[in-house]
């Protein structure tokens, strides 16, 4: 039989192995990203598409463009959200 306070410490052990995995990813990532921003925007003075950048980086919209902002390269104003439309729709008749 098992002992529940040595099930819940195995446990516990294997939460922290992966959440310290987790931790330390996540500290790469974030050193990278500098170097990914500083690329992106030199890519962008050169001329490459803005979408390929995007897609390349794996970055959202708002952060390359973010980017882009913040070093003096003109981003066009976020367009209007779209609203819902109602279609209309025609109505059946019943055969009767």
């Amino acid at each position: 039989m098992e002992i529940p306070e040595e099930v819940q410490a195995a446990a516990l052990r294997k939460v922290a192995e992966i959440g310290q995995k987790r931790a330390q990813l996540l500290a790469q990532a974030a050193e990278l990203m500098e170097p990914l921003r500083e690329a992106s925007v030199h890519a962008a003075k050169v001329g490459a598409g803005r979408n390929r950048i995007k897609d390349y980086a794996q970055v959202s919209p708002n952060t390359l463009y973010g980017w882009l902002e913040s070093a003096g390269i003109e981003v066009r104003a976020k367009a209007p959200a779209k609203t819902a439309t109602t279609k209309k729709t025609t109505t059946r008749r019943s055969a009767t």
